[in-house]
């Protein structure tokens, strides 16, 4: 495979949980648990087909609005995966890099130290890339760079911005599940010129076959930057 038609970043919106769970007749709560689960089979996979790069959309601005009690089951599952991921030998012994993008002062402070406390351990790590968009929304995203730009002398060029942001690096190619098609105020600069594929599939019933489908589909598309 040519190296343009490589998928070196993979961001995947992880759709679906609670209509998962609904189908199965759980509570909510258990599709964020199996969501969760398969984030892990996830990365093994994207290991496995020589990925180098994850964006995960874990948690939008817009998700904070919701429920209260919902909310504090979704951030005590996080929190149990994210300490996992402390003290996980995947994680260290493959020299991953974890990063957060997003604001991380609108989450609970144990769940921003904890966020925090992954990133400084695996800073030094450059193996793979993997990134968590946690309390992330793209507007939000940009208006934080813009800030940073405004006092800025002479003209603001699109380098300047993306230099600015949160996440500089752009996928190769997106997959959303859950039904939906729509971007959900995900990564609205960097997906500028990404591939993206829409699958009916809620994310706890992705399997590895969709990630090798998907990576397929990607190689078959024309690919020309607007050119």
């Amino acid at each position: 495979m040519s190296e343009e038609k490589k998928v070196n970043h993979l961001a995947v919106i992880i759709d679906g949980n609670r209509r998962y769970a609904k189908e199965k007749g759980m509570l909510s709560y258990k599709g964020h648990e199996s969501g969760a689960e398969k984030v892990e089979d996830f990365l093994d996979w994207c290991k496995e087909l020589g990925i180098k790069e994850v964006t995960i959309y874990t948690l939008s601005t817009e998700n904070l609005k919701r429920d209260s009690i919902e909310l504090k089951f979704l951030f005590e599952i996080i929190e149990r995966y994210f300490k996992k991921f402390l003290n996980s030998r995947k994680i260290h012994d493959n020299r991953v890099k974890i990063r957060f993008i997003g604001d991380l002062s609108l989450i609970p402070e144990s769940l921003r130290n904890l966020a925090l406390e992954l990133e400084k351990k695996t800073e030094e790590y450059n193996n793979f890339l993997l990134n968590f968009c946690f309390s992330y929304g793209g507007r939000l995203e940009l208006v934080h760079a813009f800030n940073k730009l405004k006092n800025k002398d002479g003209k603001i060029t699109e380098e300047d911005i993306t230099n600015a942001l949160w996440l500089k690096d752009e996928p190769d190619l997106i997959i959303r599940t859950g039904n939906a098609i729509r971007t959900s105020n995900f990564l609205l600069w960097q997906s500028v010129y990404s591939e993206w594929i829409f699958l009916e599939k809620m994310w706890p019933a992705f399997t590895k076959e969709d990630l090798i489908s998907a990576l397929g589909e990607f190689k078959n598309r024309k690919r020309n930057f607007g050119k």
